[in-house]
Order: structure tokens, then C-alpha cells, then sequence
């Protein structure tokens, strides 16, 4: 199903995801695309859609959804994200990324910019209180 990542990788994923929600109440999910033969930005959407969007208490679920055999990337982000992080993050995240993926760094591409994430939401979604975990931290692949 993915050649790109090991089973200890992804798992270590998923560890990464739990610390970076750890620091904000944000959610993170990561989405593995190895199907499509379309719009990879309109199936990046409908992933979104089905995964995140509206599924936070203030919207601020974060989507990376990958295909690594046709090297694309997307981050999308709900509406209370969009409001508060700036487009330069995204933009910058999205750069550090796509270069690790150059090397052949897809893991350390991708956990780097989760911790990152997580990070940066805590900037604008702090804990307050409990911090219920909205959406699964497991990967999801098409």
C-alpha cells in the first residue's frame, strides 16, 4: 500500500501527531494518496471535506495530503485555521516539505512539519481546559 514509508515510520507519524495536539487544541491528520489519477487538488479537497472539515469544535483541523508517486502535496486547513495562521506558514511548511521529499526524506519531511504544525496552533488554539481528541491521529489511505 505505501512503499515510501516504513511501518515503524508511520507509527512514529502517528506519535508525532499525538505530541503536536498535545500542544494546542488543534487536530492533525495525515492522508496517503497512492489511487488517484485526477485533480489532486480537487480529491485533496474531497479528502478534507470527508476527514476534517467542520468535524472541530473551532475548525481548526489540519489536512497534509500526500501522493508520493506523483509527488504532490496539499495542506488544507478548516476555517478557524485560515482566520488565524497565515498563508506564509503554509507556505513555508509546504517548501520544507517538498525539499525533504527531494532527498528522499518523506519521514522526516512530514514529522518535521506536523511538530511544526502543532507549534504554530498552539500560538492561536491553546488549551484551555480538556483537550478532547476530535479526529483519529491514524493515517488514512487511498
Amino acid at each position: 500500500m505505501n512503499s515510501f514509508l516504513t511501518d515503524h515510520q508511520m507509527a512514529s507519524l502517528v506519535e508525532a501527531i499525538q505530541t503536536a495536539e498535545n500542544h494546542s487544541s488543534g487536530e492533525i491528520r495525515i492522508h496517503i494518496d497512492a489511487t488517484t489519477e485526477g485533480n489532486n487538488a480537487e480529491i485533496a479537497f474531497e479528502v478534507f471535506k470527508r476527514l476534517c472539515k467542520d468535524q472541530t469544535a473551532e475548525k481548526n483541523a489540519v489536512l497534509f495530503h500526500v501522493n508520493f508517486e506523483q509527488k504532490y502535496l496539499t495542506i488544507i486547513g478548516d476555517e478557524g485555521i485560515h482566520e488565524k495562521v497565515h498563508q506564509h506558514f503554509w507556505e513555508k511548511m509546504h517548501d520544507e516539505i517538498t525539499a525533504a521529499f527531494s532527498h528522499g526524506n518523506f519521514h522526516d519531511g512530514l514529522k518535521n512539519a506536523v511538530l511544526e504544525t502543532g507549534l504554530e496552533l498552539k500560538k492561536y488554539f491553546p488549551i484551555a481546559g480538556e483537550n478532547p481528541n476530535e479526529l483519529s491521529n491514524e493515517i488514512t489511505f487511498s
